[in-house]
This record gives structure tokens, sequence and C-alpha cells, in this order.
């Protein structure tokens, strides 16, 4: 009967219609102006913003004539070996003297370049067709040294010419370093069989390591040039190493692929 009365009591008094409604207090009010704010700045971004993305891929470092794999064109015993690793040769050099039934005879190189490799050695018995040496095409001894990566092949098309590219190298370590600039200067057209790797880089193996998660697309990547490195190029830190690095050096690349937009808007 009591709480009777005082419903009864509550519902004769008069409506409090003169004191102010509070309909949210100010920690709430702070929290939803943040949350506004919040939700605007994010609708900007996905409307003119951009989100950059880098693919990564294995390559070596070489010149942009490539390689190629000397083959002894008589059988007989080596008798001299005439030339030595990393030495840089003309054209019809002398590289071999091999002892045959007609008597000794010269192999010389085809074209040009550094000997990468030399597998024929003093007293060896070769056939003709053996693979004897490796010599990388050079124009000469300024001839800049290039990047050559291999990405999956349905990631060519995604990659613009003029890329930028960070790459490191097997033989310098990048946390004292860095990372060598660069640009990307071609994209191949056409995904390669290892064996068209191994032909331009004079080296079997590298066909197949290259090639093991399918054939690849080939980029060549031009290093921006430095004056006031050792190496005479670009790293991201101030002098990179202190030495040069060599053609045929294992690299990975950081391909900096173009801004792609948050949202894409769908009109009627």
């Amino acid at each position: 009967m009591q709480f009777r009365q005082q419903a009864l009591s509550k519902l004769q008094s008069p409506e409090e219609l003169d004191l102010p409604v509070r309909f949210a207090r100010p920690q709430g009010r702070l929290a939803l102006g943040i949350t506004v704010l919040v939700m605007a700045a994010a609708g900007f971004w996905a409307v003119t913003g951009s989100v950059s993305s880098t693919l990564r891929a294995p390559g070596i470092f070489t010149h942009a004539q490539g390689s190629y794999i000397l083959q002894s064109p008589v059988a007989g015993q080596v008798t001299a070996v005439l030339a030595k690793e990393g030495e840089t040769l003309p054209a019809d050099a002398p590289l071999l003297k091999v002892r045959t039934e007609q008597g000794d005879r010269v192999v010389r190189t085809i074209a040009a370049g550094r000997v990468t490799a030399l597998t024929a050695s003093i007293g060896a018995v070769v056939t003709t067709g053996a693979d004897v040496a490796s010599v990388e095409r050079t124009r000469g001894a300024d001839d800049p040294l290039m990047v050559m990566l291999y990405v999956p092949g349905d990631s060519g098309p995604g990659i613009a010419v003029g890329a930028s590219v960070d790459l490191t190298a097997q033989s310098v370590p990048s946390q004292k370093y860095g990372v060598l600039r660069g640009r990307v200067a071609a994209v191949g057209r056409n995904s390669q069989t290892p064996r068209q790797i191994s032909g331009f880089l004079g080296d079997g193996q590298l066909g197949q390591q290259f090639s093991q998660h399918g054939r690849p697309v080939a980029v060549l990547v031009r290093l921006d040039r430095s004056s006031a490195t050792e190496s005479g190029y670009r790293w991201s830190s101030a002098q990179g190493p202190p030495y040069a690095i060599d053609s045929m050096t294992l690299a990975t690349g950081a391909i900096h692929l173009a801004d792609q937009r948050p949202i894409d808007w769908l009109l009627p």
C-alpha cells in the first residue's frame, strides 16, 4: 500500500519541464567528436590517398650484354691455360692450348669480355663441344654494372619502366652499408626458360635457381651512379662499402610498384 501511495503522488505532481535535459556527458561529446574526425580523415584518404607496394625478386649483378659459355672446338688434352679468371680479354684472344692428334690447337674467345669461370685446367682431357670457360661480354672497363632480376611471370605487367628499386648484394652487409639505388631499365615481354637464363648468364645452375618457382620474367635494373662512393654507385648510406662489387654477385631487389587507390569507385 505504501508503494502504491507513492506512485499516485508521483502522478499527481507537476512535470519538471523547466529543467534542462542532459543528452550526453562532456566525456561522451569528446569521444563523439574524435570519432567523427577519424571517420572524416579515413574517408578523405580513401578518396585521395594511395597505397604503395613492393615486389621482391632474386637477381644477379651483370652487364647488359650477358655472358656466353665457351666450348672447345677440338678434342684433346689441355697443355696450357693462357688466361686467368677475372681477366678481361678482347675477341679472338687465346684462352687454352689443346694437344690433338693433328697437333696443338688454340681455343680462342668468341667475343670480348671478362673471364668469369675456367672449367679446364692443365692436363685435363676435353671433348669437342665441352664447356671450358664462361665469358661475360663487356664493352670495356667503364661498362656500367647492372642487375638482372627474375620476377614471377604474372608480376611482369605490373612493373613500369623507371620504377625505383632497392638492391642488396650478397657480398655487402646491408645493415652496415645500406642498399643500392636503381631504376627499372627494361622489362621482358615473355617468361624465360632455364635454358634461356643459363645462356644469357653463362651458368647452367643459375638457370635452374631462378626458375625453381616457375618461368620468370627478366627485369633489367640500371644502377644510379655516384662519384662519392668507392663502388661508383649510389647507396642509401653516405659512402657505401669501401670496395667495388663484382659482376656475377647474387642480389635481391625490392621493386617499388605504382601506387594504388585503396578503394576503387564503381559508377553505374
